[in-house]
């Protein structure tokens, strides 16, 4: 991935979402030749010179400051993802060109395994910035079985845009994968020269169709917090928020749990589940 292209794609698109009337700017009459807000208008709101910004929409963004980048920010009404993507951006152009790396897969502590091991009642699991599944207490086990199962190294992401069970699993698929798309984005803003996840990026947008419209629209999102319907094959309908809590111990790594409503329809599937799972554990191998 291309630095400067990331920052300028990125810039463009989102000066293009904006009208005028979004930015509080007058809007004469007449036919308007760009999509969206001109460059001029955009440095305007963003207190800089007309040839700042756009040498910044160009891909430079070596050198500029934070209080221009929030400026900017303000004058592209960016939410906080992507406050934090520009940032990222920024950071990468000032740090210089590095030789790309492919840091090892990490692994996890025991005492983290224990910690999810030790949330019997909630699904948990752990996943490193590339969304390889790394870790995962009995109950997610039981909860992602598909995803699970059929490889030593699962992947999130390749799970969902690579096997079709993933759409049926998913009641609503294409905002779960438009949104890890999304966090992708995020995470190759944050790590540009991990050869892995580029290769991860690379490897999608081949293979996969809807991923590489949706990574063309340089949306990014906060992988913090999201409810999803999942169509359990044993269980039937379980509704769970995940919540993602960051390893401060560990960079890169996250535990994701899944939560229900208590007294819920769900609630008393996840218990159903909780139960199925013990019964396999203990069912004897077959001889």
């Amino acid at each position: 991935m291309d630095h400067r292209s990331e920052v300028r794609d990125f810039l463009t698109s989102r000066r293009a979402r904006l009208t005028p009337d979004d930015a509080g700017l007058p809007a004469f009459g007449g036919l308007r030749r760009v999509k969206g807000l001109r460059r001029e208008e955009v440095a305007t709101l963003a207190g800089v010179s007309v040839d700042y910004y756009n040498r910044m929409e160009r891909g430079n963004l070596s050198g500029v400051s934070e209080s221009v980048l929030g400026a900017l920010a303000d004058a592209l009404h960016l939410d906080e993802a992507e406050r934090a993507h520009l940032s990222d951006l920024a950071r990468a152009a000032n740090t210089g060109a590095r030789q790309r790396r492919s840091a090892p897969r990490p692994r996890v502590r025991p005492a983290v395994q224990r910690v999810i091991d030790g949330m019997t009642s909630v699904p948990a699991y752990v996943r490193d910035s590339r969304f390889n599944i790394l870790a995962a207490n009995d109950l997610a086990r039981a909860l992602l079985g598909e995803l699970l199962s059929d490889s030593d190294k699962p992947n999130f992401a390749r799970y969902l845009f690579f096997d079709q069970r993933s759409q049926e699993f998913y009641a609503d698929w294409e905002t779960v994968a438009r949104d890890c798309a999304a966090a992708l984005r995020i995470e190759a803003g944050r790590n540009p020269y991990d050869r892995a996840l580029t290769d991860l990026v690379g490897e999608l947008s081949t293979r996969s169709e809807p991923f590489r419209q949706w990574w063309a629209t340089h949306n990014v999102r906060l992988h913090t917090s999201a409810t999803k319907l999942m169509h359990h094959p044993v269980v039937g309908d379980i509704e769970v928020t995940g919540e993602a809590l960051a390893v401060i111990a560990d960079e890169g790594l996250t535990i994701i749990t899944y939560t229900v409503e208590p007294a819920s329809k769900s609630s008393e599937a996840l218990r159903l589940l909780a139960s199925w799972a013990a019964t396999t554990r203990e069912s004897p191998a077959p001889a």
